[in-house]
């Protein structure tokens, strides 16, 4: 039996505890009462359910604690895995998380994703192989969590993807993945995933009110609210492409119009991965793209700061560091203009993802996880 059919949706509660000790671990079980609005009594027992349930362990108390310490509380690490795939449309990857939200392997399919069947038996057979080199049992799987550039489109969650991913587009997705993959499967746009990805493994660990940006072959968003994603009635919370027109669309931030811009000038790039890793300022081409991308990206961080007035705005997506921080130092904030008696709003900070890895593809594989066992 699977490990997700053995072990139940956590409740809220609980999955309050787990949170807890994610985030602190290992942390003094006398402590995590502190954290929460319930009493010691019930702290204690939902810690000794999550303990005899296999997903949390009681360890030794903390070093230099006076009186009688009390024992730390650490997540089991190996109670449960969860698989997760980020297609983009020259490159998918794989990646395998384990209990405590770590990614303990990723691997990324440099192709071309055009044909989805072979896509699919290619990442069925690496995931095996995955399985296989970490000697992780497949009944430890609780979930795959599946992302793509796009947005849905219907109440199935097709997606509507770009051009070179159209033989995924409008078509629901969930029954082939999880007969391919045989796991129940969770869908997110890949920005979606990847405001998860820095809300578990980056800014998140520090800031709980964020907009993600990611700069992919199109450009969309993510959006953290008080630690917890926020998807829209329709899924598509963070669709940031949809406030431009039809005339607008080519000056948005899309990495796909740098390539265009970087061709006409006789650097040739063929993909966005290749961007992303070959990445240099001085290729004529950058600095007329940033000139006609720049004052739309300037409005939409205002009208960010203006409606969510997030404590951050990440860079993110497949963006080539060098090529963020050059946006970040030309963006021109609200607090610049003119304001009465000279005293502006405070206003979010503009950072590059401190995710270790493609955060879109961590959040993929920490979809289950989080939505089963965190909050």
């Amino acid at each position: 039996m699977a490990a997700f059919e053995k072990s139940p949706l956590a409740s809220e509660n609980e999955r309050l505890i787990l949170d807890i000790v994610r985030r602190h671990e290992p942390i003094a079980r006398a402590m995590i009462t502190a954290h929460t609005n319930l009493t010691q009594q019930s702290v204690h027992r939902l810690v000794e359910m999550l303990i005899a349930g296999g997903l949390l362990r009681a360890a030794a108390p903390l070093r230099g604690t006076r009186g009688q310490p009390s024992p730390t509380i650490k997540l089991v690490k190996e109670a449960a895995y969860s698989v997760g795939i980020s297609v983009n449309t020259d490159a998918v990857t794989l990646s395998l998380a384990d209990f405590g939200c770590n990614i303990i392997a990723q691997q990324t399919l440099e192709m071309v994703p055009s044909d989805r069947r072979v896509t699919l038996a290619a990442l069925s057979q690496t995931l095996q192989s995955l399985l296989k080199e970490h000697a992780v049992s497949r009944d430890r799987l609780i979930g795959l969590g599946f992302a793509m550039s796009g947005f849905f489109v219907s109440d199935n969650r097709a997606f509507n993807a770009p051009e070179p991913l159209r033989d995924w587009s409008l078509i629901d997705l969930r029954p082939e993945l999880e007969g391919v993959f045989e796991l129940p499967a969770w869908l997110e746009n890949n920005a979606t995933t990847g405001a998860i990805g820095e809300s578990l493994r980056g800014v998140g660990l520090w800031c709980s009110t964020f907009a993600y940006l990611s700069f992919n072959y199109g450009f969309g968003g993510g959006l953290v609210l008080e630690g917890k994603p926020y998807l829209g009635f329709h899924g598509n919370a963070g669709e940031l492409s949809a406030i431009y027109t039809s005339e607008g669309a080519p000056r948005r931030p899309a990495l796909q119009y740098l390539i265009n811009s970087l061709r006409k000038n006789g650097i040739e790039i063929s993909s966005i991965e290749e961007l992303r890793q070959n990445f240099d300022p001085t290729w004529p081409g950058v600095e007329s793209w940033l000139a006609d991308t720049m004052p739309t990206l300037d409005r939409l961080i205002a009208t960010l700061i203006g409606v969510l007035d997030p404590q951050a705005i990440v860079f993110g997506g497949q963006l080539p560091p060098e090529l963020g921080r050059m946006m970040i130092s030309r963006v021109s904030m609200p607090s610049e203009r003119r304001h009465r008696y000279g005293v502006a709003p405070g206003e979010a900070q503009l950072i590059l993802s401190e995710t270790k890895g493609d955060a879109a593809a961590i959040g993929a594989a920490l979809l289950p996880l989080k939505f089963r066992y965190f909050l």
